[in-house]
């Protein structure tokens, strides 16, 4: 379960940092350039993303 939350955790924030760009039109070439909705939805996702991060990889307490 670890492994998938981090692979999630890092497509949203790789994906949501490419939205975020585009959205305040620093990477040109998609309909997302310029549109300021796109950067919005891009820093969600970068938040999103290292929530999930950060949930799958804190200390674990042992249960004996």
């Amino acid at each position: 379960m670890r492994i998938a939350l981090n692979i999630v955790g890092s497509i949203l924030v790789l994906s949501g940092a490419v939205w975020f760009q585009q959205g305040i039109n620093l990477l040109p070439g998609s309909f997302m350039t310029g549109q300021i909705r796109w950067a919005v939805y891009g820093g969600i996702a970068v938040v999103s993303g290292i929530a999930l991060l950060l949930g799958a990889n804190r200390p674990r307490k042992d249960h004996r």
